[in-house]
């Protein structure tokens, strides 16, 4: 098998494009820019931009199948504009490129924000409706927006499979993610305080095996949610700082204080000339449903995340191995 993958140099397609390999298939990487995550892999690069849809028709020449990674992540509010186009209009241009490529099967990655979080108290599956409002951020309305258009794609014949993710986590994570920039930044002692919050962690390889899974196996149409286990952020560096050998932050911030100082902090990293990891829009995401099942895929795919000690441990060891993490 022949799979094409979008967004492979980035942190969930350089996990998915060794999964692949490990299950000896062909992979053809869509690159844009960075190739830093597929250094030294039997595959084939070839140049594609999700914007350019004539670019995608030629990547997908003759693949069976097309795993669509691609996307931009924001937890800021400036680059409204570039979110959405690259997670709506890119997928349209994606799911017509494989219209005119007849690719057998498209395997689209979604998110578990795309799906109206509230009520927060009630079990969030598969059948919990998207978001529909541009007051959400934009990474949250354009994934949504994204999942519609190949809803749509498969409502008029197109063999496509839907995966939301939860919070990933894991190795591989070459650039590093906002969340893998999080975990180094408490392994370094350079995080003086957390947020009394949390989220739904997945081991980003668990992600990646699933998506394989269901592609090979799940029925045309099939949506799937591939999450974890919610654990606080509290819990985290509590694991990380025990992994590392150092103490955890000592300061622990109700959300009250954490909302009202995100855009301070978020300002002093920007002339500190630092990624700002704690924004507005980070401390609201913390806020997502806690009780977000993977029930279906474990039914329909035999999907079952490892314990988040063990994704953890493995990521921060990755981070010592590749230069990101000295001891």
């Amino acid at each position: 098998m022949l799979a094409a993958v979008t967004g492979a140099a980035g942190h969930l397609g350089a996990n998915l494009v060794r999964s692949l390999i490990n299950r000896d298939w062909q992979v053809r990487a869509v690159v844009h820019h960075e190739v830093k995550a597929l250094e030294g892999l039997n595959i084939e690069n070839v140049p594609g931009e999700v914007l350019e849809e004539e670019s995608l028709r030629r990547a997908f020449e003759g693949v069976d199948v097309v795993f669509h990674l691609a996307g931009r992540i924001s937890i800021v509010s400036w680059d409204r504009k570039e979110v959405e186009a690259v997670n709506i209009e890119g997928v349209r241009n994606v799911v017509n490129a494989c219209k005119a490529t007849g690719v057998n099967r498209l395997v689209h990655t979604s998110s578990f924000h795309a799906h109206k979080q509230e009520p927060l108290d009630e079990l969030l599956n598969e059948s919990r409706p998207l978001i529909e409002s541009h007051n959400y951020p934009a990474y949250n309305y354009s994934k949504a927006e994204g999942e519609r258009i190949v809803r749509a794609a498969i409502e008029q014949g197109l063999d496509a499979v839907i995966i939301n993710p939860g919070g990933m986590l894991g190795p591989n994570d070459f650039k590093p993610s906002h969340f893998g920039s999080t975990l180094l930044s408490i392994a370094k002692g350079e995080l003086p305080a957390l947020v009394n919050a949390g989220l739904c962690w997945v081991d980003i390889r668990d992600v990646a095996e699933g998506m394989i899974t269901a592609c090979e196996h799940a029925e045309a149409g099939s949506k799937y949610i591939l999450s974890g286990n919610w654990v606080s952020l509290v819990n985290i560096g509590q694991l990380v700082a025990t992994i590392v050998g150092i103490e955890p932050p000592s300061v622990i911030l109700p959300m009250w204080i954490a909302k009202s100082s995100a855009p301070l902090a978020a300002f002093l990293d920007l002339i500190r000339g630092k990624r700002p990891l704690f924004t507005p829009i980070a401390i609201k995401e913390l806020e997502s449903n806690p009780n977000i099942s993977y029930a279906k895929a474990n039914r329909e795919l035999g999907y079952e995340p490892r314990p988040l000690e063990q994704t953890l441990s493995d990521t921060v060891d990755w981070f010592q191995r590749n230069g990101f993490l000295t001891t």
